[in-house]
């Protein structure tokens, strides 16, 4: 194991597969994440303008060192056709020393 505290995992929902697959190869292309994971058929319940919503989302695991979170995100945002999108940040603090050193050079 080895420290991770230079990296993070980002959450953001899509409203279909396509538009995850567009901000993940985005994301990839500016060279913002070294890895996306798309979990499609995800269901969600929220409040959203007062009452209570639920839809069919896709959850993008986005992973990315901290230093790259500022353009990300707004190369998220700048994309995302949610009005609110998800942009979730899980600071990490440890991981498989192999992963992350593939993570570094993946990232830059």
């Amino acid at each position: 194991m080895k420290p991770a505290s230079k990296f993070a995992v980002v959450l953001v929902t899509a409203p279909d597969l396509k538009t995850a697959r567009m901000l993940a190869k985005a994301a990839l292309q500016a060279r913002l994440i070294a890895c996306a994971n798309l979990i499609p058929k995800m269901e969600s319940h929220y409040w959203w303008h007062g009452k209570i919503e639920s839809g069919a989302e896709v959850l993008l695991i986005l992973k990315t060192r901290k230093s790259k979170l500022a353009a990300l995100g707004r190369l998220i945002l700048a994309k995302h056709p949610y009005d609110t999108p998800e942009f979730l940040v899980l600071p990490l603090s440890t991981g498989n020393k192999k992963y992350l050193d593939w993570l570094a050079a993946n990232c830059r």
